[in-house]
């Protein structure tokens, strides 16, 4: 291992101090979800200053996806997803429309449209660190939430047409602004061009981890294409309960079950999201639940199965911010916000199923 700066042992020395608070998981301005701290075996906190030294910081990470596109792999799985869109089911509605000719359920042809590409600094704190997430916003999505925030961008089609070149040079023009990883955003539908822009941006340098920033609601098939290109998976887990899904996400009845075995398989490539030396993510699973009114979300069944199916540790977001926009006043269940009330409900069983990296995110 190679000497660390003095910059590096300050905040290696920082991290260890703030796990035994139980701060690490949440860098210090989020809240662990309220879990108290429990004994530990002497010697943990060693271990885990150890483990802290030795884990990733920015000039010495490698990407997975760079040895897929060393070999040629990389844009072999991006051809055999671009020949999926001639019956497109690349997301678990398979509508089988020819994206090449018209558009797909998700309203998207093959013809790739992106909203916006900037840092971003309203993510997860280890995702936006000094300098932000270099975030691509993709139009049009899979899900189709009533509730959805940005719904001018992911149902009314906001954004422009652009080349799999162009996407390219977006993630080398965010790595060259300094931010810390490619975030991508509503990315399903056009997960082949995904696949073909970062195969050519590594080509000329890119170096970021990438992230894939989901609803959730994927195709196992597809999924698997993924392993070794992603780095971390940021999924939300919105629905306990199908007819909840049915209700306010256009029919997708089958998002609990769908979601819970695409969880799954996320950890498996990349496993538990833990921070590096430097605060920053590399890799791992970061999970999202947004807290629902009136329930709708199922937010203890989703805290249990993730407690009772994934290791302990899952970094999970649970969020407060729900915000009623585009047709939830159609819905009186989900037409306000969120009570504290509702809230602090949701961290209390968050604490109760044993989840330890939980931060509260308002």
């Amino acid at each position: 291992m190679r000497a660390q700066s003095r910059r590096q042992f300050l905040r290696s020395c920082w991290y260890a101090a703030a796990s035994v608070w139980g701060l690490a998981g949440g860098l210090g301005s989020s809240l662990l979800a309220g879990c108290r701290r429990t004994a530990t075996k002497p010697g943990t906190d060693a271990l885990e200053h150890r483990r802290r030294a030795e884990a990733p910081v920015e000039g010495d990470f490698e990407p997975a996806y760079l040895s897929l596109h060393r070999s040629g792999e990389l844009k072999k799985r991006g051809e055999e997803l671009w020949e999926i869109l001639k019956s497109c089911r690349l997301c678990p509605r398979q509508c089988g429309v020819n994206r090449h000719e018209s558009e797909g359920l998700c309203q998207a042809t093959s013809q790739l449209e992106v909203s916006s590409h900037h840092p971003h600094h309203g993510e997860e704190r280890p995702l936006v660190g000094r300098k932000g997430s270099g975030t691509i916003f993709f139009t049009n999505c899979s899900l189709r939430c009533v509730f959805c925030i940005n719904w001018e961008i992911s149902q009314e089609g906001k954004g422009k047409r652009r080349s799999i070149e162009e996407l390219a040079e977006m993630m080398l023009d965010l790595q060259g602004m300094g931010c810390h990883n490619i975030n991508l955003v509503t990315p399903t539908h056009y997960s082949a061009h995904i696949l073909l822009a970062v195969d050519v941006a590594a080509g000329k340098g890119l170096r970021l981890p990438l992230v894939y920033n989901t609803c959730g609601w994927e195709r196992l098939e597809v999924l698997r294409k993924l392993d070794g290109v992603v780095d971390i998976y940021l999924p939300d887990f919105k629905y306990w309960d199908g007819e909840m899904a049915a209700n306010y996400s256009s029919e997708a009845e089958t998002y609990p079950e769908v979601t819970k075995a695409c969880l799954l398989e996320m950890q498996r490539q990349v496993g538990v999201a833990k921070p590096g030396s430097d605060g920053l993510m590399y890799r791992g699973l970061m999970i999202r639940h947004l807290v629902m009114p009136s329930g709708v979300g199922g937010t203890k069944g989703v805290l249990e199965w993730i407690a009772e199916n994934l290791p302990k540790d899952t970094y999970v977001n649970v969020m407060s911010q729900y915000t009623p926009m585009y047709k939830a006043f159609q819905f009186p269940e989900i037409s306000r916000r969120i009570t504290r009330q509702e809230y602090k409900q949701a961290l209390r069983w968050a604490r109760e199923a044993g989840l330890t990296a939980v931060v509260a995110q308002h």
